[in-house]
Order: structure tokens, then sequence, then C-alpha cells
């Protein structure tokens, strides 16, 4: 099977799996770009897609990158990589497969759990969100606004100041109702805020959305 006819039925499968869940495509991390992210209640998990047609060539790199910022990864598969692809991801890696049945229809099944991931740090999952997002954070937590800060340092107050596992939901809940547009209004307003008190003109027209992202939900 090819990328794009086994992402559907992937995304069906992942629904009914988990439940509440936000499905972002093509995010990039590191050198690599992951084909799939997906966002829950407290967790990040990671697909990278291998059909029939892909070889194994990225996959060592990819494998890296994903470990930096995911709690669990997956690699999804099409019939052909079932027998030998066990062979080319880390032993905590979960894997799926995506094939279609002698009646044509098109099937997913799990082959392998994932364990959870033990490189991803708070302060690389952190990294995920924007400046109006950090801000946000901020004044959740009854903590300075820091407007002159670096994002950075503002990055690393709230890693110090807010409780881990409380701060690692705010960044899911964040991200799990992210409108990507409407960050880009802002951020576009503060620009041209911070021109004018510079006596400058921002001549550039908002940013168009380039991410893109694909949201889905189920109670």
């Amino acid at each position: 099977m090819l990328d794009r006819d086994m992402r559907e039925p992937l995304f069906d499968y992942l629904e009914d799996f988990y439940g509440k869940i936000r499905i972002l495509e093509e995010k990039s991390v590191g050198s690599s770009r992951m084909d799939v992210f997906a966002v829950l209640d407290g967790e990040f998990i990671g697909f990278e897609i291998k059909s029939d047609s892909d070889s194994y060539t990225r996959l060592k790199t990819q494998t890296v990158d994903y470990d930096r910022v995911c709690d669990y990864c997956y690699l999804v598969v099409g019939r052909s990589h079932r027998q030998h692809a066990h062979e080319h991801i880390p032993p905590h890696w979960g894997m799926l497969v995506v094939q279609e049945t002698d009646d044509g229809q098109v099937e997913v099944l799990m082959d392998q759990l994932p364990a959870r991931n033990e490189k991803t740090t708070l302060a690389e999952q952190i990294c995920f969100l924007w400046r109006p997002e950090l801000q946000q954070l901020l004044k959740d937590n009854e903590l300075p606004a820091y407007a002159a800060k670096s994002k950075q340092f503002v990055r690393d107050v709230l890693l110090e100041r807010v409780d881990p596992v409380a701060l690692k939901r705010q960044i899911t809940d964040i991200l799990f109702e992210r409108d990507y547009q409407q960050l880009l209004e802002q951020i576009y307003q503060k620009r041209v805020e911070n021109a004018a008190k510079r006596g400058k003109r921002i001549r550039s027209a908002l940013p168009k959305r380039t991410k893109k992202k694909r949201r889905r939900r189920s109670s």
C-alpha cells in the first residue's frame, strides 16, 4: 500500500483505540519530519509510516528524533515490511500494520504495543509551544509575564517553578486546542506593536497558515 492509502485507515484506528486524540501531520522534529504526531491527555505519540514502496534508509535517524519528544512511538508499515520491520526499530517502539484484505478492505493490526520512551524530557516537549502559549502558561500558573525575556528563559522558569506532572498536562491541553490561524494573528499583531514602538511599520501581510493539520476527536 502507498502512504496516502494508509493514513485514513490509520486515523480511524487511532480514534477508536485512543478515544480523545488530536492528530497532526508532517511535524518537524530535529532533522526529521514526523508523519503523524498525536496529542492525548498528558502524552505525545509519534508515528513513522513506511509504505510498501518505502525503504529503511532514514529510519535510524528518525527513531532518534522521535525519541527526543514522544512518550510513545510507533512504526506503521505495509504488509511487505511486517516480517523484518522489528529489526529496524528500538525495542520500546510499537508497530502497526496497515494492509488490504482478500476482500479488498483495509485493516489495521496491532503487531507490537509500545513501551514508554524514557529518553524524552519535558524540556524538549515544552519547545512545541509558541510564544503566546508560553505566556498563557505563565498567566495560568500565576507567574510574572517576563515580556522582555527570551522564549528559552520563559521555558526555564516554567520548568523550574511548575510541578512537572501539572505542566505536562497543561502543555498537551494547549496543543490539543491550538488554533494555528489565531496564533499567527497574535504573533503578527505583536510584531506590529513592537515595530510601532520603534517608529517603524510592518509592510508584510499577515502570514498565511502553512501548518498541515488534522483535528479529530471522540468522547
